[in-house]
């Protein structure tokens, strides 16, 4: 999944930028509303943490035009003031949640986890295909019954095929969700990943999920 942090405190960026690829995400980063809302304006990201107090635009200002925009990513706000008037401000302005600096990195965690499974058929958070059984909570995957070690990238992967189950998943979709702007790779990528989740995912099981549309992409096929 990749998320956008517009936040103009460079440690912080940096640091929130580390610990949330460490969990698997494709993170980008900006410095300023400007920067940050042009990011949100050409790229598809699956949530937005938006600092309220930014140079250049505001957070609110950021927030208020992509919804102009019909831009439905969830947005969650950033602000080191914590009264009423600011919270009400920040969730007018089409923010889905709110959290006031300073903040236990847990706690973020925990919230974008809610923000993304807002639309997701199951409101535990699991996402499943048959007896595949991924929890984003505690980056675990099982299949049958048996837990299945995956890379951050290859657990990036699968948790987006499964949250589109039966859809094409081109090559393109996957690296925009799954890589940020910062890597520099092969441009067999996402060939690379999908084979290495068949051999842990599909190889040692009888039935098959995850399927390729030639010429096109990938496909995870939900068991009827």
């Amino acid at each position: 999944m990749r998320l956008l942090i517009v936040e103009d405190n460079p440690r912080l960026l940096k640091s929130l930028k580390m610990s949330l690829e460490d969990d698997g995400y494709a993170v980008d980063g900006a410095a300023d509303g400007i920067e940050g809302q042009e990011m949100a304006e050409i790229t598809i990201y699956d949530a937005i943490i938006l600092d309220i107090m930014l140079p250049r635009r505001s957070g609110l200002e950021v927030c208020r035009e992509l919804r102009k925009q019909q831009k439905r990513t969830p947005i969650l706000m950033l602000t080191a003031r914590d009264t009423v008037e600011d919270r009400v401000k920040g969730l007018d302005s089409g923010a889905d949640d709110y959290l006031v600096k300073p903040f236990a990195i847990d706690e973020l965690r925990a919230r974008i986890r809610a923000l993304l499974r807002r639309d997701a058929p199951s409101k535990t958070g699991l996402l499943e295909a048959g007896d595949l059984i991924l929890d984003p909570a505690t980056h675990s995957v099982t299949r049958a019954g048996k837990p299945i070690d995956l890379t951050s990238k290859e657990f990036a992967l699968l948790e987006y095929l499964l949250r589109n189950p039966n859809w094409l998943v081109t090559r393109e979709m996957a690296e925009s969700h799954v890589w940020s702007y910062d890597y520099t790779g092969a441009s067999n990528l996402v060939d690379v990943y999908i084979r290495r989740l068949r051999r842990k995912v599909d190889d040692p099981f009888e039935i098959k999920l995850i399927e390729t549309v030639r010429g096109s992409g990938y496909r995870l096929q939900k068991p009827e």
